[in-house]
C-alpha cells in the first residue's frame, strides 16, 4: 500500500467522480465499425495489387519478344558483388541500399526493384531476359503504390518462367549451403493462385499397382502422387483408388465418397502409399468405372467443390483405350477429364493413354525420372486453368496466415504473421485460345497491421478481437501458437491452418464457428476457460460474441467481450492542456501496439511518436493526422488523474531509509486506456527481472492482443469485492515489483509474531514438525523453507495434501485442452496402438505431418498432437480448511487459510507422518489418443462447413 500510492489514486478519483461518464459497450456497433475499417484496408491492398496487374498487362502487350535480346538488370543475388579485379559482376552494379525500419531494418531500395532467378535456371535465358525488361515497367508503379499507402511493404511480380521481381530492392544471400531454394511457384500465394484459376475440384486418383510397378517406377508413381496432393487446396475434394487384379480404396473407410483436401487428410493418405504396391494384373477398366461413379454420385449430393471434375491416373501403361467405359459415363458432355501419367521410359502404351487425354479435355505427360515428376504434375493445372484464363476473369485470391520468412524466428516479440492479396497477370495479345497465364503479382499485408484498427479500450480486459477464413482457418486470434521452441523457434506443422474450433473449443457444436464461415452477422454467447501465464493459470468467464464478414474478402472478423467490467467503458472529461502536460512525463508510456494516432499512412508522420502525434493533433498543428479523438481524451484524463503519483513515488525514492535493502524495485500502474507510469527504486542494471514492462516481456506489457499479465489477475482477484458487477469499473491497476527473498523475509518474520501475552509462539514455521507454505490461487509455491520449491505448484511437492483439498473443495481441478500441441515421439512408432485417455472428448483425429517434424538423433520427432491438462484454482468461498490423512496408518494434519485481502494461502502441514508414497498431483499435459477406428472413420467422413468459391469456370468451347 505505501509503494504503490493506491490510497492517493483513490483519492484523486474520488475528486474527479463527477466528471466520468460509464457506457456500456454495443457490441454489434463496434464489430461493424470495424469490419469497415478492416474492408478499407483490404480494399487499398486489393487496389495496389490491381494497378499492378494492369501496368503488367499493358507492358506484355506492348513488347515483342527477342530471342536476341541483351539487357542488364539489377539481379537480387549479384549487386553490389565484384569480382577479383574490383568491377562489379555481370548482372550486378552498383545497387544503393539503406536501412528502413518499415522493412523489418533491412537495407532497401526505395526506388528500384530486383529480380531473383532460381538457382536451377540460366539467368540469360532468353525467356527470362524479355520477361524482365517488359517487367521493369512495373518499378513506377511499385513506387507510385507505396507513396499512396505508406504502410505497404512487400510488392512482387512472380513470373510463370520462374523468376521473380520485389519491390523495394533488397540482397538476396544464399543459405550455408550456398544456394538459394526460392522459386516463387512454390510460394502459397502463387500456388493459391493457381488454385483458384482451376476452379473448385473433385479428383479421384488411380494408382497402377501391379507387379510391374517397381524399384524406380514404384518411387516415381508414389511422388507423382504426392505431388498431385500438393496441387490440391481446401476448397478440393478428393480420394485415391488403387488396382491390381482388383480394386480398393486406400483408405477403405472412405469407400465410394470423397473427403476434403485438407493438410491433415492429405498427410493421411501419404502415410498409406507405402502400403499400396503389390503383384497382379492392373484392372483399369474397373477402376476407371468406380471413379466416374464416384465422381457422379458425390456430385449429385450437393457435396464436394460442385464445380470442376478430374481423374488422375499414375500407370506404367495400359493395354486399351477403354472407349466403352467413356462413352457410357464421360461422352458427349466430357465433365470429367482425364490426365493420365505414363510412368517409365517405356512408350508402349503411350498412344493408348495419349487418346485418353485428348478424348477426355485432359492432357498426358511422361514421368522417366524423378526430376520430372513436379514440371509434369503441374501441366494440369494449367490445363484446368484455361477456362477462367480465357475468360480473363481475374480473382482476387487472400492466402491464410503465414509467418514471414523475413523476419527472425528469434525476435522476442514474437512471430510476425501475414496474409497476402495477389491477382493474376494475363496476355492479352491475339494468341490462339489456349489461355496464357504471365504470373502472379501480390503484396504482403502484416496482420499486425490489422490489429492496429483495434480498439482495444473498448475491449476491456479480456476482450479480444479474431478473425477466420472461409474455411474457418484462423486469420488472427489472441490463442493462436505458430511457432514452437525446442532451442530455437520452429513453425509448427499446420500452423497456418489451425481451426477456429480448436481454440474457441467450448463452442462443441461450432455455432460460432459455423455462423461466421457463412458470412453471417449476429452475436452469440458462451462460459469459457481463459488460461495465461503460458496456460498455467486459468480464469473462467462469460464471453458474448459479435461477429460479421469483411466485405471484398473470403474473411469474417469476431469480437469477444468478458461480461461485467469488460463490458464498460468511461469517458473523462479533463482540459486538453492539463492532459499534454501530464502525458508529455518522463514516467508516462502509452501503449505500443495501440493506435491513438495512425502515423503511418503518411511519409510525413512517420518517425512521430503516438505522444508527440497527439500533441500536434490536439493543438491543431496537425489536423490531417487519422486520430482517435475519444481514445485521446480517456488517456488525457488518465493522466491528469495519476499524475500525484508521479511526485509521490519520488519522494520515496529520495527517502533511502524506507527501502535501505533495496527489496521494493519498480513500482508502476497501468490504465485501461494503454498508459503506464513507471518508477525505479534500484539502478536500472540491478533489477531481478529486467524485462519486467519491456517489449521482452510479451505478457506483461500492452499489446494488440491483450491487457498485461498483472493487469488481468488483479482484475478477477478483485471480482470478489464486486458485488453488482455490472455496474463496477475498473479503472487502474497498481503493483511493485520486489525481490522475492525480501518479500520471504517479510513471511518468515510474520510468522514468529503472536499474539500470546508473553510475545512467544507456542508454534511457529520454525518447528521441525511443520511445513510452512505460502501458495497463491492457483496452488503455486510463493515461500517455503526449500528454495528449490520456489515457483513450483504445490501438488508436485505435497501430493497427498493436494488431493485432499480437491476432495474437500478448497481447490478445484479444471480441465483443458490443447489443441495445436506437439507430442515427442519415437520415430517409426506411429502405427502402434495407442490408448484412448477420455472416449467422451471431442472426437479428432490425430495425423502427422512426417515432412516437418523435429528429429532428434534419429530418434525422436515432435508430431502434432491433442492434449488434455488439469489447471487448479482456489474456492474463494473457502476461508480456511483443516484435514487429516491416513499415510499408511499414521494420520497427518494440515491446515490452509486464506489471508485477507489477498490471492494467497498459508498451508501448514504437520510433516511426522511420511507420505513420501502418495502420487504426485502435476499439471503435466496426457495426449487424447484415438485408436477406434470407427472414430477415425467418422472423423475423416466429417467435413466442417466451409464457404464455396462462388466463382466456378470448369467449361470453355475451346479447351
Amino acid at each position: 500500500a505505501k509503494y504503490s500510492g493506491s490510497q492517493l489514486l483513490q483519492k484523486k478519483y474520488k475528486e474527479l467522480e463527477k466528471s466520468v461518464k460509464v457506457e456500456e459497450i454495443d457490441g454489434v456497433k463496434l464489430v461493424k465499425n470495424l469490419a469497415v475499417k478492416m474492408e478499407e484496408m483490404f480494399r487499398r491492398k486489393a487496389e495496389a495489387t490491381r494497378r499492378l496487374v494492369e501496368a503488367a498487362e499493358e507492358a506484355h502487350h506492348q513488347h515483342e519478344d527477342n530471342p536476341d535480346l541483351q539487357y542488364e538488370y539489377f539481379n537480387a543475388v549479384l549487386i553490389n558483388e565484384v569480382d577479383e579485379e574490383g568491377n562489379n559482376v555481370e548482372l550486378g552494379g552498383e545497387f544503393l541500399l539503406e536501412p528502413n525500419d518499415h522493412f523489418n531494418n533491412l537495407s532497401v531500395n526505395l526506388s528500384l526493384s530486383v529480380v531473383q532467378v532460381p538457382t536451377n535456371m540460366y539467368n540469360k535465358d532468353p525467356d527470362i531476359v524479355n520477361g524482365v525488361y517488359w517487367s521493369e515497367a512495373l518499378n513506377k508503379v511499385f513506387v507510385d503504390n507505396f507513396e499512396r499507402d505508406p504502410t505497404l511493404i512487400w510488392q512482387y511480380f512472380g513470373s510463370a518462367k520462374g523468376f521473380f521481381r520485389q519491390y523495394p530492392g533488397v540482397k538476396w544471400h544464399p543459405d550455408e549451403h550456398g544456394v538459394i531454394g526460392f522459386d516463387c511457384r512454390n510460394r502459397k500465394w502463387y500456388s493459391m493462385y493457381i488454385q483458384a484459376a482451376t476452379s473448385p475440384k473433385d479428383v479421384v486418383i488411380l494408382v497402377d499397382v501391379s507387379g510391374s510397378m517397381k524399384g524406380l517406377r514404384l518411387t516415381i508413381a508414389r511422388q507423382t502422387v504426392s505431388s498431385i496432393l500438393d496441387t490440391l487446396g481446401d476448397d478440393d475434394f478428393f480420394n485415391i483408388i488403387a488396382y491390381n487384379q482388383e480394386i480398393h480404396y486406400v483408405e477403405p473407410c472412405l469407400n465410394g465418397t470423397l473427403v476434403r483436401a485438407d493438410r491433415t487428410n492429405k498427410d493421411h493418405f501419404r502415410e498409406h502409399l507405402d502400403k499400396l504396391f503389390a503383384k497382379g494384373i492392373g484392372l483399369l477398366g474397373d477402376a476407371l468405372t468406380e471413379a466416374f461413379t464416384i465422381l457422379n454420385d458425390f456430385n449429385q449430393t450437393g457435396r464436394g467443390s460442385v464445380c470442376s471434375q478430374a481423374i488422375m491416373l499414375v500407370t506404367d501403361g495400359a493395354t486399351e483405350m477403354y472407349d466403352d467405359v467413356f462413352e457410357k459415363y464421360n461422352w458427349p458432355e466430357r465433365k470429367v477429364r482425364i490426365f493420365p501419367y505414363l510412368i517409365g521410359r517405356e512408350s508402349a502404351f503411350a498412344d493408348n493413354l495419349k487418346w485418353m487425354a485428348c478424348a477426355n479435355k485432359g492432357y498426358f505427360s511422361q514421368i522417366s525420372t524423378l526430376a520430372d515428376v513436379q514440371e509434369n504434375v503441374m501441366r494440369y493445372l494449367h490445363v484446368m486453368s484455361r477456362p477462367k484464363v480465357i475468360d480473363h476473369e481475374h480473382d482476387t485470391v487472400w492466402t491464410e496466415a503465414y509467418v514471414d520468412s523475413a523476419v527472425s524466428l528469434n525476435d522476442k516479440a514474437g512471430p510476425s504473421l501475414m496474409t497476402t492479396v495477389a491477382m493474376p497477370v494475363f496476355s492479352t495479345k491475339n494468341e490462339t485460345n489456349q489461355g496464357i497465364l504471365l504470373g502472379v503479382v501480390g503484396t504482403d499485408i502484416p496482420l499486425q497491421e490489422l490489429m492496429k484498427l483495434i480498439p482495444k479500450h473498448m475491449l476491456g480486459i479480456h476482450g479480444y478481437v479474431f478473425a477466420i477464413t472461409n474455411n474457418g482457418y484462423i486469420l488472427t486470434h489472441p490463442d493462436l501458437r505458430p511457432l514452437y521452441q525446442e532451442g530455437q523457434k520452429r513453425r509448427k506443422p499446420n500452423y497456418s491452418s489451425v481451426d477456429l474450433s480448436e481454440v474457441e473449443w467450448e463452442d462443441k457444436d461450432d455455432i460460432l464457428r459455423n455462423a461466421m464461415v457463412n458470412r453471417r452477422t449476429g452475436t452469440f454467447s458462451m462460459e469459457v476457460m481463459k488460461t495465461v501465464d503460458r496456460g498455467r493459470r486459468v480464469l473462467k468467464m462469460h464471453n458474448d460474441y459479435y461477429y460479421t464478414d469483411i466485405k471484398g474478402t473470403p474473411f469474417s472478423v469476431g469480437v469477444a467481450l468478458s461480461r461485467g467490467h469488460g463490458k464498460y467503458f468511461f469517458r473523462g472529461n479533463v482540459s486538453v492542456e492539463a492532459g499534454l502536460r501530464d502525458l508529455e512525463q518522463p514516467d508516462v508510456a502509452l501503449a505500443d501496439e495501440w493506435t491513438y494516432c495512425n502515423t503511418e499512412e503518411q511519409h510525413e508522420h512517420r518517425h512521430l511518436t503516438q505522444i508527440q502525434a497527439i500533441k500536434l493533433f490536439m493543438t491543431g498543428r496537425r489536423p490531417h493526422l487519422k486520430c482517435d479523438r475519444e481514445l485521446i481524451q480517456e488517456v488525457l484524463f488518465d493522466a491528469v488523474v495519476t499524475a500525484p503519483l508521479e511526485a509521490y513515488w519520488t519522494g520515496l525514492a529520495l527517502n533511502k531509509s524506507e527501502n535501505s535493502d533495496k527489496g521494493v524495485e519498480i513500482t508502476f500502474l497501468g490504465t485501461r486506456t494503454g498508459l503506464s507510469r513507471t518508477k525505479l527504486f534500484v539502478a536500472a542494471d540491478q533489477l531481478s527481472n529486467q524485462d519486467f514492462l519491456t517489449a521482452e516481456d510479451k505478457e506483461g506489457v500492452f499489446n494488440a492482443d491483450h491487457f498485461p499479465l498483472w493487469y488481468k489477475r488483479a482484475a478477477e482477484q478483485n471480482k470478489k469485492k464486486q458485488h453488482h458487477q455490472e455496474s463496477s469499473f475498473i479503472m487502474c491497476t497498481v503493483g511493485i515489483q520486489m525481490k522475492l527473498e525480501f518479500f520471504q523475509r517479510k513471511f518468515w518474520t510474520a510468522c514468529r509474531q503472536c499474539t500470546a501475552l508473553d510475545g512467544k509462539c507456542s508454534i511457529s514455521c520454525d518447528n521441525e514438525d511443520i511445513n510452512c507454505y505460502l501458495i497463491d490461487n492457483n496452488g503455486f509455491i510463493l515461500v517455503t523453507e526449500d528454495q528449490a520449491q520456489t515457483g513450483l505448484f504445490f501438488g508436485e511437492v505435497e501430493g497427498a495434501v493436494m488431493n485432499k483439498l480437491l476432495q474437500m473443495g478448497s481447490f478445484k481441478r479444471i480441465t483443458l485442452y490443447d489443441y495445436q500441441a506437439l507430442c515427442r515421439e519415437y520415430a517409426g512408432s506411429i502405427d502402434s496402438a495407442r490408448m484412448l485417455s477420455d472416449p467422451f472428448s471431442v472426437v479428432k483425429w490425430l495425423l502427422t505431418e512426417l515432412s516437418s517434424v523435429l528429429k532428434s538423433r534419429g530418434k525422436t520427432m515432435m508430431v502434432p498432437c491433442d492434449t488434455e491438462y488439469p489447471a487448479f484454482v482456489s474456492e474463494r468461498t473457502i476461508k480456511e480448511t483443516t484435514g487429516n490423512i491416513d499415510c499408511e496408518g499414521c494420520i497427518r494434519s494440515f491446515v490452509i487459510q486464506q489471508i485477507p485481502s489477498s490471492n494467497l494461502f498459508m498451508v501448514v502441514v504437520d510433516n511426522k507422518c511420511d507420505c513420501s508414497s502418495a502420487p504426485p498431483v502435476t499439471m503435466d499435459p496426457i495426449e487424447i489418443m484415438y485408436i477406434l477406428s470407427s472414430l477415425k472413420c467418422d472423423r475423416l467422413k466429417f467435413q466442417k462447413d466451409r464457404k464455396k468459391p462462388e466463382s466456378c469456370h470448369p467449361f470453355h468451347p475451346e479447351v
